[in-house]
């Protein structure tokens, strides 16, 4: 059962950000470029943010083992969140500023925002459905090979620990994504608001809320537990929903040409002319 639900985990991270772009589409006539662009800015930022959090969590490690536990986990949390929010957020008012530059209707903000958070969502099921796939092809005999004999037991016991999980483990990765895309459109949405109302202050309201739920995640796994802290991150996503709405716009309409009056050049011109103005133009 648990092998089954873990496979429709791994479907369900891959597929509905994919499906959620395709309402946006039929919506709101939004176009599959912007769900790129999305996608291309979320990595583009994990090419400096990832590298940026080793080298400066490295840098302050000492700084935090000497910090009451408590207080460490705490500041972690915060620099977490923060790293996130400037580094996500800021990449996404770069591309608003310099290569979506017509992105500004609500189905566009939302587009984009879901080639954002989808694409992260589409790599992390495809990294579920691989270690999967390989626990249990290794598990039942194959890519033995692969594996130096003394980690055969971990993974054998890593195995074994997913089949006899809670069932409602293996789709923890699904319903936290679904979270997280509620996230990104509302994040999407507010940064957009910075070239719509012409003020900075939404892109640092964006930073704010991105980093207080992922400081909230990170704060909540640590004490309380995966449950727990899904519940917390789904009432948080229900207020991105609200802010999404909030933020809702018709989308500019699209204005037609007239229809020109269809000129038939068979079609005889009745032209009354006088034998007197016949005679008048051979002095022109």
């Amino acid at each position: 059962m648990n092998a089954v639900l873990l496979g429709l985990n791994a479907l369900l991270m891959i597929g509905l950000p994919l499906f959620l772009g395709w309402l946006i589409h039929r919506w709101r006539s939004v176009a599959w470029q912007l769900f790129v662009i999305g996608a291309v800015t979320f990595i583009l930022t994990q090419v400096a943010h990832i590298p940026f959090n080793y080298v400066f969590f490295s840098s302050i490690s000492d700084l935090l083992s000497s910090l009451p536990e408590m207080m460490a986990l705490i500041v972690t949390a915060a620099l977490v969140g923060i790293s996130a929010g400037v580094f996500e957020e800021g990449g996404r008012y770069l591309t608003y500023r310099f290569w979506a530059k017509n992105a500004r209707s609500w189905g566009q903000g939302l587009m984009l925002g879901a080639g954002h958070g989808g694409v992260e969502a589409i790599i992390l099921g495809l990294l579920v459905a691989i270690n999967i796939a390989f626990l249990f092809g290794y598990r039942a005999g194959f890519f033995q090979a692969l594996v130096p004999a003394d980690q055969s037991s971990q993974l054998l016991e890593m195995a074994d620990q997913l089949l006899i999980a809670p069932w409602i483990d293996s789709l923890l990765g699904a319903v936290e994504r679904s979270f997280a895309l509620c996230l990104h459109l509302a994040l999407s949405l507010m940064v957009m608001q910075v070239f719509i109302r012409g003020s900075l202050i939404w892109l640092f309201a964006a930073i704010g809320w991105h980093a207080l739920v992922d400081a909230t995640a990170v704060l909540s796994l640590e004490l309380w537990g995966p449950y727990i802290t899904e519940v917390i991150i789904g009432i948080m996503a229900l207020f991105s929903l609200l802010g999404i709405f909030a933020l809702k716009e018709p989308e500019p309409e699209v204005h037609q040409p007239e229809d020109l009056q269809q000129f038939d050049p068979t079609e005889a011109i009745e032209m009354n002319i006088s034998a007197e103005q016949v005679d008048d133009s051979r002095y022109y």
